[in-house]
């Protein structure tokens, strides 16, 4: 009497008597050799690519904010008055403005960081500069001079100068002049130009326009 005798991994394709075939277990993770070898075979190391590094650039922008009635410069002071309060260095510069005892010496500081300026004269400009008295002019240039150093030192982040368009439009301020400064601002500065007038030299300098119409 023959022993039979318990084979294990074998099993038989066709029944008793005949030979049992052998066939291998699959297990996850396993390759076959020729694969394996393929995968496993050094590869030619690529060069190295140059690491890039970003770095944090920030750049600011010229802004107009131009209607024909006074209806943009509350919306600017908001955000001035905002950057300020954030930590930001402001400077507010109005040409025309007049009538609350400023000047160079007497501006108004609003939040520790926001310096608001006007010329010091009794009232409001409107009429051209021929008709002017040299005190009202030397006013409003004086005003112009702190504003345009402010400006080319970098000491403040955002400048608003408010009817500078008009004030160049009625000959207070060289165009010339005023053209040359906002072509060498800092890159870091913002500079917005508020006001009813815009001369077309302005407007082709800025990066942003934003005009208000009414009844539209």
């Amino acid at each position: 009497m023959t022993a039979s005798l318990p084979v294990s991994g074998l099993t038989s394709s066709s029944g008793a008597g005949f030979p049992a075939v052998q066939h291998q277990p699959q297990r996850s993770g396993h390759r076959p050799l020729a694969v394996a070898a393929a995968v496993s075979a050094p590869a030619s190391a690529p060069s190295a690519a140059p690491a890039l590094r970003l770095v944090a650039q920030s750049e600011g922008l010229l802004q107009i904010h131009t209607a024909p009635f006074r209806g943009s410069y509350g919306a600017v002071l908001s955000q001035a008055l905002r950057s300020a309060g954030l930590g930001s260095r402001v400077l507010v510069t109005q040409f025309l403005k007049g009538g609350v005892d400023q000047g160079l010496g007497s501006s108004v500081w609003l939040c520790g960081r926001l310096q608001w300026l006007r010329p010091g004269v009794p009232g409001c400009l409107s009429e051209p500069a021929a008709r002017q008295g040299l005190e009202l002019l030397e006013a409003v240039r004086q005003v112009w001079a702190f504003s345009r150093e402010q400006l080319l030192s970098g000491a403040v982040d955002l400048m608003v100068l408010d009817e500078l368009g008009l004030a160049v439009e009625l000959g207070y301020i060289e165009q010339v002049e005023v053209l040359a400064t906002l072509e060498r601002r800092p890159a870091h500065l913002d500079v917005i130009l508020t006001g009813p007038a815009m001369t077309p030299e302005l407007m082709a300098m800025a990066d942003q326009v934003t005009q208000l119409r009414r009844g539209l």
